[in-house]
C-alpha cells in the first residue's frame, strides 16, 4: 500500500464535527484581518462506500443536489443536463463554496466522438482594473481579509456562461428543465446541513452583507439552527428568470444593473461594471493531455494552473518511482511532497492567463524538463524551499514570483451518462461565502483575490498580476484519466484552495498505481507540499508520518486539510463513483 487505510480513525459523523468545532472555537473567530485562516473548517469523516452502477452514475458535495442530478439523469439527459441541475441546487445548498456569482472550469467527455473539450468560465477583471488593487495607501499589500469583503475582491461571474455553452453544445434536456429543481427548494426550503452551520459559526467577518445576516443568522448574529428550513425566495425568482430567459437574462438587464450595484455600494467598493458582465464570454480551450505509466492525463489549461502542476508531479513521479511509488509510505510521501515542491515553484513564476502573459505549457510539461526537475530530488533527504526552474520557451522577459493567497472555498462534481458522456466540473466563489455580499439570493464571489497582491518585485513583473480582462490564476483541476485504447478510466477533481493539487495528485497515484477504488483513494489521508512546509492531515495516521519525515529533513505541520475529492472509476461491470468523506457529498447511480 502507497499509504495506510484511514478506518481507523472513521469516527461518526456528529463527535468528528464536535471536536472539530471545539478545537476550531479554541481560538479567535475569524474577524482578525491579519489572519489567513483556512475558510472552510473541517467538519470531521463521514464514513462512505464506493457505489456502483452500470448505467449511470454521479458525485457531487451535497446529497439534495446529487438527488437534482440524478432525476435529470433518470430522465435520460446528458452528463451536462445533470452538471446544470447539479450546481443551480449546489448554489442554495452550499452557498459557501459555490454559485452563479462564481466561476467554473469544466472538462466534457463526448463518448460518440471521443473527443475531450475544456471549458473555462473563470471570472475576469473589470474594464476599470488597475495593477495595485489590493495595495494599501502606504504602498504594501492589504491584509488578505482585508481585501476580501465588500467590493473590490468581485470579479465578472462566468460559471452560467460556460454551462450555457457547454449545455448548447452536449445538452438533450431543455434549459428550462434543468432549473427546476433548485426553483423547488429555494421556495419550499432545504434543512441547514451541520457542515453549513459549522462554517456560518466559524466564517463571521466584518462588512457581511445585511442580505446574507438574514438569510442565515438570528436576530442575536448566531447562525440559524441546524435542520432549520432555510427558504430563498430572491434566489427562486433569480433562477426562473435565467431558466426563462437563458443567461443572457443574467449578464444583461436588471441582475446585471444589481450585481454592479451591488459591488459599488460595498464596503470597500469595487468597479464592476453591467458593462462587464455583458461582455464577459466563456471560452473553449485545448485540454492538456500528458501520459503518465500506461495512462493519459489530461486537465485544465491556463488560467488554471491545476492541470499544469498536476501533469508536472505525475511526470516527475514517474521518473522517481519508474515502476510504481515505494510502499512505504513514508518513503512514498518524501518523493510526492518534494515533487509538489518543483511543481509549486513553477506555478508561482510562471502560470498566469495565457491570453496575456507568455506562459510555457509545453516547456515545462517536456519530458526533459521534467527529467531535470526530478533528479533534484534526493531519495535520503529533503529539497527543501525549491526554486523555479527555467523550462524550453521560459519568456525573455524574466517573472517574479507573485503572491496569491487562494483559498479553499470550492466544489467539484463528476458525472458520466448512460451514453458514456462525462463531466468534470469545478466551480468556486473562493472564499468561504466569497465577497460576503448577497445580491437576489446568490452570493458574490471575491475570486480577484487570486491575482497576486503585487503587481511587481525586484523591478521584475508577476505573471499573475492584476489586468484589467484578465482571468485570475486557479488551482481548479478537474481531471480525467483513458487507457491505452483511449477508454476513459477516471474522473475527478476536489476542493481545498492551492491544495487542491496535492489533494488530485494523492487520489490519482492512489487509484492507478495502487489499484485502490476510488473511494479507498478519497479517504486516504491527505498531505503534500505547496514549496513550504510538508503538510500532513491532522486525525489521520499521516500524522505519523511526521518524524520520519523530520529524520529526512522535511519542516512538517499536521494540520486540517478539508478536501472534496469526487471521482468516479471505470470497472469491469460498470463504474464505481467516491464521495469525499470529510465533507457532506454523495455518489449515486443506476
Amino acid at each position: 500500500m502507497i499509504f495506510a487505510n484511514r478506518a481507523a480513525v472513521r469516527l461518526p459523523f456528529f463527535l468528528w464535527c464536535a471536536c472539530a468545532l471545539a478545537c476550531l472555537f479554541a481560538g479567535p473567530a475569524i474577524a482578525d484581518a491579519g489572519a489567513r485562516p483556512a475558510p472552510e473548517p473541517a467538519s470531521g469523516f463521514s464514513p462512505k462506500h464506493a457505489i456502483a452502477a452500470k448505467r449511470f452514475l454521479l458525485a457531487a458535495a451535497h446529497p439534495l443536489a446529487v438527488e437534482a442530478g440524478y432525476a435529470v439523469l433518470k430522465r435520460g439527459g446528458t452528463a451536462i443536463d445533470a452538471a446544470v441541475a447539479v450546481q443551480m441546487v449546489l448554489n442554495l445548498v452550499e452557498p459557501q463554496s459555490s454559485g452563479l456569482g462564481g466561476g467554473a472550469f469544466i472538462l466534457h467527455y463526448s463518448a460518440a466522438g471521443a473527443k475531450l473539450t475544456a471549458y473555462d468560465g473563470r471570472e475576469t477583471a473589470p474594464a476599470a482594473a488597475r495593477a495595485d488593487r489590493f495595495s494599501g495607501a502606504d504602498g504594501r499589500p492589504l491584509a488578505f481579509l482585508d481585501a476580501v469583503v465588500g467590493g473590490q475582491s468581485v470579479g465578472t461571474p462566468g460559471v452560467l456562461r460556460a454551462l450555457e455553452l457547454a449545455h448548447a453544445r452536449h445538452g438533450k434536456l431543455p434549459w428550462a428543465e434543468l432549473f427546476a429543481p433548485a426553483i423547488r427548494l429555494a421556495t419550499e426550503g432545504f434543512p441547514l446541513s451541520p457542515r453549513l452551520h459549522s462554517l456560518l459559526t466559524r466564517v463571521r467577518l466584518p462588512g457581511r452583507d445585511q442580505a446574507m445576516r438574514r438569510m442565515y443568522y438570528r436576530d442575536d448574529d448566531t447562525p440559524k439552527p441546524v435542520g432549520t428550513l432555510l427558504k430563498n425566495p430572491a434566489l427562486a425568482d433569480t433562477l426562473r428568470t435565467i431558466a426563462a430567459q437563458g443567461a443572457n437574462a443574467f449578464y444583461e438587464g436588471e441582475i446585471a444593473r444589481d450585481i454592479a450595484r451591488k459591488v459599488s455600494d460595498a464596503p470597500h467598493p469595487g468597479d464592476l461594471s453591467a458593462g462587464d458582465l455583458a461582455h464577459y464570454r466563456a471560452l473553449q480551450r485545448e485540454p492538456l493531455c500528458a501520459p503518465y505509466r500506461q495512462w493519459k492525463v489530461c486537465g485544465m489549461p491556463p488560467p488554471s494552473s491545476g492541470g499544469v502542476a498536476v501533469l508536472q508531479v505525475l511526470g516527475m513521479l514517474q521518473r522517481l518511482a519508474p515502476e510504481r511509488l515505494p510502499s512505504d509510505p513514508v518513503r512514498s510521501a518524501h518523493l510526492v511532497a518534494d515533487a509538489e515542491r518543483l511543481a509549486y515553484a513553477d506555478r508561482e513564476r510562471y502560470l498566469a492567463d495565457a491570453d496575456f502573459v507568455p506562459v510555457p505549457v509545453a516547456g515545462l510539461l517536456a519530458p526533459e524538463y521534467l527529467a531535470r526537475r526530478a533528479a533534484l530530488v534526493r531519495p535520503d533527504h529533503a529539497l527543501g524551499h525549491a526554486l523555479p526552474g527555467t523550462p524550453p520557451g521560459a519568456p525573455l522577459a524574466e517573472f517574479a514570483d507573485g503572491a496569491t493567497p487562494e483559498l479553499p472555498a470550492t466544489s467539484h462534481l463528476s458525472i458520466v451518462d448512460a451514453a458514456g458522456n462525462a463531466v468534470a466540473m469545478t466551480s468556486s466563489i473562493e472564499f468561504a461565502f466569497g465577497s460576503q455580499q448577497m445580491v437576489r439570493g446568490f452570493l458574490l464571489n471575491n475570486q480577484l483575490t487570486d491575482f497576486s497582491f503585487v503587481a511587481e518585485q525586484d523591478g521584475k513583473q508577476v505573471a499573475n498580476r492584476v489586468e484589467p480582462g484578465k482571468r485570475p490564476r486557479s488551482s481548479m483541476a478537474p481531471t480525467m484519466v483513458f487507457d491505452r485504447d483511449g477508454a476513459l478510466v477516471l474522473l475527478l477533481g476536489s476542493a481545498g484552495g492551492s491544495a487542491i493539487i496535492n489533494h488530485v495528485v494523492k487520489t490519482l497515484v492512489a487509484a492507478l498505481d495502487r489499484n485502490l477504488d476510488i473511494q479507498q483513494a478519497i479517504d486516504l489521508p491527505n498531505f503534500g507540499s505547496r514549496n513550504g512546509p510538508t503538510e500532513l492531515e491532522r486525525g489521520t495516521e499521516a500524522a505519523g508520518w511526521a518524524e520520519p519525515l523530520r529524520a529526512l529533513g522535511h519542516e512538517v505541520r499536521i494540520i486540517e486539510m478539508t478536501s472534496g475529492v469526487h471521482g468516479i472509476q471505470r470497472t469491469a461491470n460498470g463504474w464505481s463513483g467516491g464521495a469525499d468523506a470529510r465533507r457532506e457529498g454523495v455518489a449515486k447511480g443506476d
